[in-house]
């Protein structure tokens, strides 16, 4: 799973959603030909993201090249079952990243456009949010 190696804080606030603010970097194809773009927000954890490449990688019988454009960043904490009240902030659970509408998932390169869009296709699936194939 996608976690960061060290941090500066371990724990994070949770920040306010701002669900009609859309993205305004990581919006343009940087790497590959075909991209999976975000059209909604939410907060996408680190296991669908490898699950996302995992179905990329298996519709593209390892032909091609993959990039993920998001790491998962942001410590989400979590108070153990059956906890009362007043202990403080729980210990960190999983890594997520904030994604807002617009951001560019992953980019792939070196396949089909049939191809492509099939295993985009299958990634969309896992994603918390609606997504859309793009292409240049």
């Amino acid at each position: 799973m996608l976690q960061p190696k060290k941090q500066k804080h371990r724990k994070q606030q949770k920040g306010r959603s701002r669900k009609r603010l859309v993205e305004t970097r990581g919006i343009t194809l940087s790497y590959g030909n075909f991209g999976l773009r975000a059209m909604g927000a939410s907060w996408m954890t680190a296991n669908q993201i490898e699950a996302g490449r995992k179905a990329i990688a298996h519709s593209m019988n390892r032909e091609g090249r993959l990039w993920i454009r998001i790491f998962p960043d942001k410590p989400v904490t979590k108070l153990p079952p059956e906890v009362t009240l007043g202990g403080g902030k729980g210990e960190v659970d999983h890594y997520v990243f904030p994604v807002k509408p617009g951001r560019i998932i992953y980019e792939i390169d070196g396949v089909s456009k049939a191809v492509a869009e099939r295993a985009l296709k299958m990634a969309g699936f896992k994603m918390p949010f609606k997504t859309k194939i793009i292409s240049r």
